[in-house]
């Protein structure tokens, strides 16, 4: 009887950054736009840009220091805008924007 030996391809995991849970390589174009809806158990929400399009985006989402239970709907909020071929457009670091 012979030995085999058997490979499984395992995926690299993407370097990260200390502390974040994001690979470094994820990067969008900055836009503006108006929290439409929150889903606060779900953690989610949308954020509107002017021509009308609806942006996801996920607690995870929120840039460093801003709490997803402070932001309401109709807050004025800066971001980057992720094109995802797979799951459609959405919005990274997202911060409310400095009056």
């Amino acid at each position: 009887m012979s030995e085999r030996s058997y490979y499984y391809a395992v995926p690299r995991k993407p370097k990260l950054l200390s502390g974040n849970t994001r690979p470094l390589d994820l990067r969008g174009r900055p836009a503006t736009g108006r929290i439409h809806s929150l889903q606060v158990g779900q953690a989610q929400g949308q954020i509107r840009l002017r021509g009308g399009l609806a942006i996801f985006f996920h607690r995870s989402d929120l840039q460093e220091g801003t709490a997803f239970n402070d932001l309401q709907v109709g807050d004025a909020v800066a971001f980057e805008l992720l094109e995802d071929r797979v799951s459609g457009p959405r919005a990274l670091r997202v911060c409310r924007r400095q009056r």
